[in-house]
């Protein structure tokens, strides 16, 4: 089975094309991939809403490539295609600006102050070089200014290897997600994953976090040993070598808690997808929130997937159920899922994320910024239930740092 096939879309580099309308932004990305991969017209405007592709790219690897519509669309509909591309800077590692010979306008020079803001890594990219060549005063301003930049004829295919190995040595850093679990354990260990099986899982497979986070443990050297939450203490007594670490599905931390004894670590899979996608102790500072709600208050609990909704749902019937249980029964709470953001963020006492598992990290991270420049806390599925069930305190020890700021405060 190939890379393609085997690497999800969150954890492949994530390339747009921005730029104005009739730059060959379209024409650069089948250069680029080496297939018919976007629809290339002489018009002006082809492209309409991001489009975005999986791909295998040689020698840069596993990326998705977002192809958007032109920043200088025009009418209400433009404006509306405009806002879109903009939009994808925030689940942008690296952009190219595509532009031709005649030099950059006031469209290219909003997108590079967006891309600034966001920090987001940016090429210029100067397209179109077989029909004419790029202006001197627009050399001189890019060296000057410190802009990395590629020559390319995306027609003829010229210059798109060395713009293949700029965009590999400016690919941020942060692109590189820490480890799921791989840290907390060492070659030789054991790790026991609870995994219910229940209406929610989907039929005949595991879902991805629980996947990934087992071959983690695989590339550590460390065994993986999985089990349902009712055979966890069978699986406890007989085992040979205490587990360094049981990982639970967070639906069940109540009974595996009980069933684990102290001196074995315990923590979910929500909580390590908090630290791998986003920022675990920034979510983890939403718990206090969550247990200060008052009535009245109203919740968002945000999805990033869209998904066909179970009669127990864990986001839109068990959080809400449980907090109204254990916190306060008069809290009002809104749902939303899909990849686009909400914008009223600041209309909640607290936003309940999922683990975000079809982001990428950054994706993730600019909506913890998001919600944190309005004031708002947040939180993930796995604390908030981890807080719910006063298990919180326990599922962190893992994470030491984090663990001691929440003890402290």
């Amino acid at each position: 089975m190939s890379n393609l096939n085997q690497t999800p879309t969150a954890n492949r580099l994530h390339i747009a094309i921005l730029g104005k309308r009739n730059t060959g932004k379209s024409s650069l990305i089948n250069a680029i991939t080496a297939q018919k991969t976007a629809i290339v017209s002489e018009h002006a405007g082809t492209t309409t809403d991001p489009v975005y592709k999986a791909m295998e790219i040689l020698p840069i690897g596993p990326v998705v490539i977002i192809d958007t519509a032109g920043i200088d669309d025009s009418g209400d509909l433009g404006g509306l295609r405009i806002g879109k591309s903009y939009e994808v800077i925030n689940k942008t590692d690296i952009a190219l600006i595509v532009i031709t010979a005649s030099g950059m306008n006031s469209y290219d020079e909003e997108i590079i102050k967006r891309l600034k803001e966001n920090g987001t890594e940016f090429l210029i990219v100067i397209n179109k070089i077989d029909e004419a060549a790029p202006e001197v005063e627009l050399i001189r301003r890019l060296t000057d200014e410190g802009y990395k930049y590629a020559l390319t004829s995306a027609l003829k295919s010229e210059g798109i290897s060395q713009l293949k190995d700029l965009i590999i040595k400016n690919s941020p850093k942060t692109f590189e997600q820490p480890s799921i679990v791989g840290d907390l354990i060492k070659p030789g260990d054991t790790v026991i994953l609870v995994i219910p099986i229940d209406t929610g899982m989907p039929k005949g497979r595991l879902i991805l976090p629980q996947v990934q986070t087992m071959r983690d443990i695989l590339d550590s050297d460390a065994l993986a040993y999985i089990v349902k939450e009712r055979e966890l203490r069978w699986a406890l007594a007989n085992l040979k070598q205490k587990p360094k670490m049981v990982i639970t599905d967070s639906q069940a931390f109540m009974k595996v808690s009980a069933d684990t004894p102290s001196d074995i670590l315990l923590t979910s899979f929500s909580i390590l997808f908090a630290r791998y996608k986003g920022d675990l102790l920034k979510l983890v500072k939403g718990a206090k929130a969550l247990k200060n709600l008052k009535p009245g208050d109203r919740v968002l609990v945000a999805e990033a997937c869209t998904h066909h909704q179970q009669p127990d749902d864990i986001g839109r019937v068990k959080l809400p159920r449980w907090i109204r249980q254990h916190i306060e029964e008069k809290i009002e709470f809104d749902f939303y899922s899909g990849r686009d953001y909400p914008q009223n963020a600041a209309d909640y006492k607290l936003i309940i994320h999922c683990a975000g598992c079809v982001l990428n990290r950054r994706e993730m991270l600019n909506r913890i910024e998001a919600a944190e420049v309005k004031g708002v806390p947040i939180i993930n599925y796995g604390v908030a239930i981890a807080c719910i069930h006063g298990v919180l305190d326990r599922a962190l020890m893992p994470f030491g740092e984090v663990y001691h700021e929440w003890m402290e405060n």
